[in-house]
């Protein structure tokens, strides 16, 4: 008979495992020593041991799942409490119940995770959901058609939910995509629209445009021109391929007018330039009359000039008041000349003036001797008040004695 801590063999060749139940058969050993039985057993045991510490590090680092490890569990549970092996027999037992446990957590573990994830998932399909029913209310084409095809990736990439929730979500996503993309061709069939009125319009204006671009009536053609390019900015693009052209044509008549007309007033400019040095020449000789002395020869020279003046022309319109304020200037000194001449040839205005300058001096003298019988009588607020009117008749016969010396009087 042969034994040891786990096992033993009896003198029929049985072999027998100690268990916490008490001793096991494990098996008839006939073919050798009861040493040899032991240690073939005992091999088995240490076999199961490794398979068991292969399960335990798998179900650990692996994602082996719970139905394939509790299969293994089960597998290797019938070999222990089968006692084909001699060894701790218990002690793999509570292994493998540990191993269901840990089993178990892994398990309750991964249903939370895959139900945070589902839940996750929802919420970003939601997300998704309300993103795009937004963005199928917006104007922004471009960026909105970028984006929702954006979505459609993402979505993609996010896990599926329970059938009817996912399919309910995906009903409620793909809703908006059509809507807007329905809304961004009738946007652009408008646009479209507008671009054709816009061309037409265009083309009116440049063959306008054109037609003008010879005309020499420079004032009524540049506001004409100002007026089609306001019309030109209110009739809005035309489409891509036409715009470009029209716009050049429009342009080019413009610049064609314009270019002609600042050749013209360039040329202008010039002439008038040189008309303006000429009449200052003119003023300054005008100006040399002054102080007038000889009024006929003064009113000679100034008739000269003067018809030289306006056979010159045009000058520039801001030195215009200076230079034809010189020569107001001397017509006016001749003007005052020959007045004051009338006035000293005039006889009936020389006679007219000494009556008057008589009929002054008569009152006055009169004034005067009525001032004297007042004071003698005393009589002193009449003599006031008669000196106050001799003032008055005095300054007017100033005056007169004045305009009588002018006639050489």
């Amino acid at each position: 008979m042969s034994s040891d801590p786990w096992g033993r063999v009896d003198e029929t060749g049985t072999v027998y495992v100690r268990t916490a139940d008490g001793e096991q058969v494990v098996g008839s050993w006939q073919a050798g020593s009861p040493q040899e039985a032991l240690a073939y057993f005992e091999r088995k045991y240490e076999g199961l041991v490794v398979e068991i510490g292969l399960l335990e590090k798998r179900v650990r680092t692996t994602d082996l799942s719970a139905k394939d490890a509790q299969a293994a569990i089960g597998h290797l549970r019938e070999q222990v409490d089968a006692h084909h092996a001699v060894g701790d027999l218990d002690a793999l037992r509570s292994r493998l119940d540990k191993l269901v446990e840990t089993v178990e957590a892994r398990r309750e573990e991964r249903k939370a995770q895959r139900a945070k994830q589902s839940d996750e998932a929802r919420r970003a399909k939601e997300d998704l959901v309300v993103e795009a029913e937004q963005l199928a209310q917006s104007d922004q084409w471009r960026a909105a058609g970028e984006r929702l095809r954006a979505l459609v990736d993402t979505w993609k990439g996010l896990p599926r939910l329970d059938r009817k929730s996912d399919d309910e979500l995906w009903h409620r996503f793909s809703h908006p995509r059509p809507a807007f993309s329905k809304r961004r061709k009738a946007h652009f069939a408008q646009l479209d629209a507008q671009r054709e009125d816009a061309r037409r319009v265009k083309e009116r204006l440049v063959a306008e445009a054109e037609a003008l671009s010879g005309s020499t009536d420079w004032g009524p053609t540049a506001a004409r021109y100002r007026e089609l390019m306001a019309e030109w900015k209110a009739a809005g693009r035309a489409q891509r391929e036409h715009e470009d052209d029209l716009w050049n044509r429009f342009r080019g008549a413009q610049d064609v007018f314009f270019a002609a007309r600042s050749s013209v007033f360039a040329e202008r400019d010039a002439e008038q330039a040189e008309n303006l040095k000429l009449k200052e020449e003119l003023a300054e000789e005008a100006e040399k009359l002054l102080p007038i002395e000889d009024l006929k020869a003064a009113r000679a020279a100034f008739r000269s000039i003067n018809e030289r003046w306006e056979a010159i022309g045009h000058v520039p319109r801001d030195a215009r008041p200076r230079v034809e304020g010189r020569m107001h200037a001397v017509e006016r000194a001749l003007q005052e000349a020959e007045e004051a001449e009338w006035r000293r040839t005039n006889p009936e205005a020389r006679a007219r003036a000494a009556g008057l300058t008589g009929q002054l001096q008569a009152a006055v003298d009169k004034l005067r001797g009525q001032i004297e019988q007042a004071r003698a009588q005393g009589n002193t607020s009449r003599a006031e008040k008669l000196e106050r009117e001799l003032e008055g008749r005095q300054a007017l016969l100033d005056q007169a004695l004045k305009g009588l010396q002018e006639f050489g009087g």
